[in-house]
């Protein structure tokens, strides 16, 4: 008896073991994820911010990896660009350097997106088909790599606005895009987190957990209203704080007509809610954080509400210097990243209140 005992237990031992070693491994494949994922993001906003975004006016999901080689091909892609609008009517009479400059960028991007498809779908099918995912695991990885491959569609969709009519690509397509984005990378933290030790400490009432949520929501919508901002070069709107050109609430918010299409279409509008939406932020952040301060002073779970305050203020305050300095390329790129960095947080500090993943996969016979 004393040795069916013994024979048990090591083989709990021995299959707690080999779950830890495959978390660990996941957990080192989806921090490398989420490490492209930021830097994506960082030259999508680069892109953006140089206007480098319709340089590169075709489709090419396989070929389009091969960047032009020769003059003949460099001229090629120029003579496309020189087709659409943006070329016509901003930056006619560019030199072939001047584009190869902006090509460079959408190139870099296009080719990282690539890169990170390749480095989610390869591990993935590794990982499962030699059994390290656990079953509860496969269905969010799954629906991770499909918005994945959508993400890449969205991308085109988005470039497309800009070819024909426009000089610029829809703000509405351009903030689904940066959206999908974000809530792959969350995905991905949030599966992160969950395999990821946790501290015992006993989460606080399961009303702080919902705000965690809200708060991680709220991020995640501001990030949307940001991106907006960018599509409308709204930034540039109103460049004074902590009044908006000399006023509180400016009287040229709501000239459009109808009234409600200004709070996507207005940029002196879009600016004024993204700058409401910061507020709105920060005071709730600060709320989240005086009440787990009040309910757990001393757990993990109030330390982290203490970071996420912190960082919600320093994006704050990188919103305001880019705002001042009339949106440079350096500090347009640092408010985007240290967005998806307050998110990544928002996300991991949400997850934090449930608590890892339980050993034993409950989909699974023990």
């Amino acid at each position: 008896m004393a040795t069916a005992e013994i024979g048990r237990y090591g083989a709990v031992s021995a299959r707690s073991a080999g779950v830890e070693r495959n978390r660990r491994l996941l957990r080192g494949w989806l921090g490398i994820v989420l490490f492209a994922l930021f830097a994506l993001v960082i030259v999508g906003g680069a892109t953006r911010l140089t206007e480098s975004g319709l340089s590169i006016t075709e489709w090419k999901p396989i070929h389009g990896v091969i960047p032009p080689l020769s003059e003949a091909e460099w001229q090629e892609e120029f003579e496309l660009y020189k087709r659409i609008p943006e070329y016509q009517q901003i930056n006619k009479g560019m030199s072939l350097d001047a584009f190869k400059t902006i090509f460079w960028w959408e190139w870099s991007h296009r080719l990282l997106a690539r890169l990170i498809g390749v480095l989610f779908a390869l591990p993935l099918a590794f990982f499962w088909l030699t059994g390290r995912i656990e079953r509860r695991l496969k269905a969010p990885l799954a629906g991770l790599l499909a918005l994945g491959g959508f993400q890449g569609f969205i991308g085109w969709w988005m470039v497309s606005s800009g070819l024909t009519e426009r000089t610029d690509v829809s703000q509405y397509r351009l903030a689904t895009h940066l959206v999908i984005a974000c809530l792959i990378f969350s995905g991905c933290m949030w599966i992160l987190r969950g395999l990821s030790p946790h501290s015992p400490d006993r989460a606080p009432a399961p009303s702080l957990r919902r705000l965690a949520g809200v708060l991680a929501g709220l991020t995640l919508f501001q990030i949307y209203l940001g991106a907006l901002v960018a599509g409308l070069d709204a930034g540039f709107s109103y460049n004074t704080w902590p009044l908006t050109d000399g006023a509180l609430v400016p009287a040229d918010l709501f000239l459009q007509q109808p009234f409600w299409i200004n709070l996507f279409e207005n940029p002196k509008t879009v600016q004024f809610v993204h700058r409401l939406g910061a507020y709105t932020l920060l005071a709730l952040a600060i709320l989240h954080m005086v009440q787990c301060l009040r309910a757990a002073a001393s757990t993990t779970h109030a330390r982290r509400s203490v970071v996420f305050a912190a960082l919600v203020l320093l994006q704050a305050a990188i919103g305001i210097t880019t705002l001042v300095l009339q949106v440079p390329i350096l500090w347009g790129v640092l408010h985007q990243a240290f967005a998806l960095i307050v998110l990544g947080f928002a996300v991991a500090h949400w997850r934090g209140f449930y608590g890892a993943y339980p050993a034993q996969d409950r989909t699974q016979p023990a």
